[in-house]
């Protein structure tokens, strides 16, 4: 059976780590790219590839596609999980705050979608987005993040209705709250954020990278070929659970 060959963008930390070290251990030939090198437990993966770029320059998203066809000779499947997170209340968040979210978290997103399809075309791959649960909810004090990850829903959906005829399907993954070094220390010092993030959520745990790896693993694989324009919440039950059972009612 011929290997998966992918492309993870933002692979050196957090969430984009797990999904290329899921990739990666499921035996995928993976090109990762990040503005950071890449860490140790990747780097030593013979079928892992590591590009040093940050996307949000000119030329970089077309730099990565193309190292990974000259490497690889095709691209099957493209996840887009660069990105930058977090937001302040939307009157304290200024224009350059709005432009800087909007060109990591859409601008880059297209110009990867954009020089992939091409190959994508070819080999009936697939592309899965990372958006957010704050891209299917309303939330507060995120401006900047909210309304970019709700473009990544939006431009999930107008794609794969343009795409599907091509044999190409796109899906996005939308994480809830993910362990990371960042989560970490926002958990740890902060009891509203436990409160509504963990306590608010149906399984009471906070998410692993990895969990987020295995659902875009799905996704992109042959067991979901009949799955187009899905946006997969990965957040414990978060973005539906607004009633949860009162533990002293009997």
């Amino acid at each position: 059976m011929t290997q998966e060959v992918a492309i993870v963008t933002g692979s050196a930390q957090g969430v984009g780590l797990g999904i290329a070290t899921v990739y990666a251990r499921a035996g995928a030939l993976v090109v990762g790219c990040d503005r950071q090198a890449a860490p140790d437990s990747l780097a030593r993966l013979s079928n892992y590839h590591h590009v040093e770029a940050d996307l949000i320059t000119d030329g970089a998203a077309k730099r990565i596609v193309d190292a990974c066809v000259e490497r690889h000779g095709r691209l099957d499947t493209l996840v887009n999980n660069a990105g930058v997170g977090n937001g302040q209340p939307f009157e304290k968040t200024t224009q350059e705050d709005f432009k800087r979210f909007h060109e990591i978290n859409v601008t880059a997103l297209i110009e990867c979608c954009r020089h992939a399809l091409p190959h994508l075309k070819r080999s009936h791959g697939s592309i899965v987005n990372i958006s957010s649960a704050f891209g299917l909810v309303g939330a507060a004090q995120s401006a900047g993040y909210v309304p970019t990850k709700y473009a990544v829903v939006g431009i999930t959906r107008m794609l794969a209705t343009e795409y599907g005829r091509d044999g190409v399907r796109i899906n996005a993954v939308a994480p809830g709250l993910i362990h990371s070094p960042g989560t970490a220390q926002r958990i740890a010092s902060n009891a509203w954020w436990h409160r509504m993030m963990i306590e608010g959520a149906p399984l009471g745990r906070v998410g692993q990278p990895e969990e987020i790896g295995e659902a875009c693993l799905f996704l992109s694989s042959p067991k979901a070929g009949f799955i187009t324009g899905v946006v997969l919440p990965v957040d414990g039950g978060w973005s539906v659970a607004k009633f949860l059972p009162n533990p002293d009612f009997a």
